[in-house]
């Protein structure tokens, strides 16, 4: 990708087509939502591969992973609570 063709785009003169945008957060390491400004939530590449495993996994096993995150989740806000 060209020098120029970045520049339009961060000036606002151009729109990368969709394969120029998938490239662009790829080498970024963010999510084409991220990119796009449609989530403000940036995930890198290692949590990205983990939330992959756990879409392809049986209900049963996503069922006690979201059973653990959400009781680490709860702990954390517990924590940050009481610290305040």
């Amino acid at each position: 990708m060209s020098r120029l063709k970045i520049s339009k785009y961060e000036r606002g003169e151009a729109v990368p087509s969709l394969d120029a945008a998938k490239k662009i957060a790829s080498a970024l390491g963010v999510t084409l939502d991220y990119l796009s400004g449609k989530t403000d939530t940036e995930l890198d590449s290692a949590t990205l591969g983990r939330i992959r495993e756990i879409s392809v996994m049986p209900e049963d096993d996503k069922k006690q992973v979201f059973l653990v995150l959400d009781a680490l989740i709860r702990d954390y806000k517990a924590r940050k609570t009481y610290a305040q």
